[in-house]
């Protein structure tokens, strides 16, 4: 049994795979994409496709949080209703009181798409901009996202935003160690929750980002990313009797390029190397790597090469963003969580979509999802900028 740095207590998860646990899971092991061609009401056309949330438009804010509308406050809000995870925390607040329990949450697009849309009513002359001022404060900033949640589940605690790019949900683990290590909080619920929006669609269209088709990670014909959303959160306590827990955190920040990885991945090794040494665990140890996979040319080769130089090129990896689209400042907490439960039911998840590995790629690439002993695990996130964030988890009981 190895002693875990944070037990994960309880966790849920949503994306473009399904709503909670028991529908993405569901999904991982059929080897279903969950991406769509680009299908959104609400922008103009985009050849390319998505990793939608189909439910999102339907859902609506619970009482008292009408004026935090946004697309991902409800996006948070049907997370936090899955997978008895509310329920969870509650519990974990009777422990431990409201004030010692941490939040920690990473984003990148918050609710701007809110702001977009009002900001195109008003250049359009369809309404005044009156509202745009309440649109900054409580949809659009960067906390909006983490003060609904923290207001929705009742906790007093610290509460840290977190956005790094996409790096941003996996760095939030690394925060909750620090600050409960530092004696802050005595556990901390952390996540991530990133949401569609024109700034990031077209954003990556105008860097020619995009994939025409469903996203490749790895494949010899990848030719860019696919867009998505989604949200996850888990409940972290020391010693809480979890199944899978958190052994160890490795952050760099090599700041190769704005946009663009450092070639050998660098930065990217360096955060792995960290994760391995705080966990205690050599290279040798590690059964299975998430990769941060994204199906750009540049990116799955910079990767590939830290991994070597990490592992060399006999551990099993894959990457899951060929089911969920990238979800952007939610795809650390989204692979993180796809990693613990890879280790709690002691099966890898395929890498679909790709079907032929690039042969100048070296890693040991699981194309379609198997069930395989596991015991140690890695879960990569890097950002633009080079902000990179490694974590280790672990089968603890």
């Amino acid at each position: 049994m190895i002693p875990p740095s944070l037990s994960v207590v309880a966790s849920t998860l949503t994306n473009a795979c399904g709503v909670g646990w028991d529908a993405v899971r569901a999904t991982l092991r059929e080897g279903r994409s969950g991406l769509r061609r680009f299908d959104l009401a609400w922008a103009p056309p985009l050849d390319t496709w998505i990793g939608r949330v189909g439910t999102i438009e339907a859902v609506r804010m619970p009482a008292g949080f009408a004026a935090v509308d946004s697309r991902n406050n409800r996006l948070a809000h049907l997370c936090l209703e899955q997978d008895g995870f509310r329920a969870a925390v509650a519990a974990a607040v009777a422990r431990h009181g409201s004030d010692r329990i941490g939040l920690f949450v990473g984003t990148t697009t918050s609710g701007m798409l809110s702001t977009e849309l009002a900001f195109r009513a008003w250049t359009t002359g369809a309404q005044e901009p009156a509202q745009c001022p309440r649109l900054a404060r409580d949809v659009h900033n960067m906390h909006a996202t983490t003060a609904f949640v923290r207001h929705r589940l009742g906790l007093a605690g610290p509460a840290q935003t977190i956005s790094t790019a996409c790096s941003s949900s996996a760095k939030v683990f690394a925060a909750a160690k620090r600050f409960i290590a530092a004696g802050f909080c005595d556990a901390a619920v952390v996540g991530g929750v990133d949401s569609l929006a024109l700034s990031t669609l077209f954003g990556f269209k105008s860097l020619d980002l995009l994939s025409a088709a469903p996203c490749r990670p790895f494949a010899v014909d990848r030719d860019g990313i696919s867009i998505g959303e989604g949200a996850g959160f888990a409940l972290l306590e020391p010693d809480g009797g979890g199944q899978v827990g958190l052994l160890g955190c490795g952050e760099s920040s090599d700041a190769w390029h704005m946009s663009s990885p450092h070639p050998e991945g660098a930065g990217a090794a360096a955060a792995m190397r960290h994760a391995l040494a705080a966990a205690g665990v050599d290279a040798a140890a590690i059964d299975y790597v998430n990769l941060h996979g994204t199906a750009s040319r540049a990116n799955d080769v910079a990767e590939d090469r830290a991994i070597r130089s990490v592992f060399g090129t006999t551990t099993a990896a894959s990457s899951t963003k060929g089911f969920t689209g990238h979800t952007l400042g939610a795809a650390g907490i989204t692979e993180a969580l796809v990693t613990i439960a890879a280790l709690a039911d002691q099966w890898i998840p395929g890498t679909v979509n790709c079907a032929s590995v690039d042969p100048a790629l070296g890693s040991t690439v699981v194309r379609e999802s198997r069930a395989q002993p596991l015991r140690i695990a890695m879960s990569n996130s890097f950002g633009f900028g080079g902000s990179n964030c490694a974590l280790v988890f672990g089968v603890t009981r």
